[in-house]
């Protein structure tokens, strides 16, 4: 069973492997963790919606792969599939580690952005992640700087992002509240923020988002549900 799961993660992120803004679904930040060594986690995205000036643009099926390594490493591979737009329009593999850990917890994410049917490039792109913990109440911080370079699209992209993400643990319940921003060259910057919650079901969880733009860069609103599982492969 370990050898066909193992064939399975490799799989997904030699052939399937995308969204970078999708880091810690169903929010855009992403948090100084990584899944425990020798395990998958395998979080699918069952609906992204989308709106913005009266046009709604929905994404199914969206896929995080995770697998933990010992010393505090994690591989990771994203896609996201837009049906009647493309099919395939993200894709990107790279790692996480978190080399100091504790009640505050400090790393770098690294992802490289794959090419894909419409943007046959490569990109990269660079994430410094932070969580702050208070274990005797359940409440966390995450704090997200990124930058990235993208030379999919015909003109090629720079910029940033940053986001910041409470959660509070109760039970079996996270509710989370998030601020995202992001701004590519000289463009307006896109800033979205909204609540989510991550409901645990014994090994596995569903997630669920929702995100207001702020700006008018930004979309008017973006709803995210997504279910996630994982496997211990000893």
């Amino acid at each position: 069973m370990a050898t066909s799961l193992l064939r399975l993660l490799i799989i997904c992120l030699g052939t399937l492997c995308a969204a970078p803004a999708e880091a810690f679904p169903p929010y855009r930040s992403t948090d100084a963790g990584t899944a425990d060594p020798w395990s998958l986690e395998m979080r699918l995205g069952l609906l992204r919606l989308s709106r913005r000036a009266g046009e709604a643009v929905y994404s199914s099926p969206l896929l995080r792969v995770n697998f933990g390594l010992p010393r505090n490493v994690e591989v990771i591979g994203e896609l996201e599939y837009r049906p009647g737009a493309g099919g395939l329009v993200d894709a990107a593999a790279g790692a996480k580690w978190v080399p100091f850990t504790g009640s505050v917890s400090l790393g770098m994410e690294t992802l490289l952005l794959l090419p894909v049917p419409d943007a046959p490039g490569l990109g990269v792109e660079g994430t410094l992640v932070t969580t702050f913990r208070h274990p005797p109440s359940g409440f966390r911080v995450h704090l997200n700087v990124a930058g990235f370079h993208d030379a999919r699209p015909s003109l090629t992209e720079n910029g940033w992002k940053t986001g910041v993400l409470a959660e509070l643990k109760r039970g079996r319940f996270r509710p989370g509240l998030e601020l995202f921003a992001r701004r590519t060259g000289s463009e307006p910057v896109q800033v979205l923020a909204g609540p989510g919650i991550i409901v645990a079901l014994g090994r596995s969880d569903v997630r669920l988002g929702f995100h207001f733009g702020l700006t008018r860069a930004a979309p008017d609103v973006v709803l995210d549900l997504w279910g996630s599982t994982a496997v211990g492969l000893r």
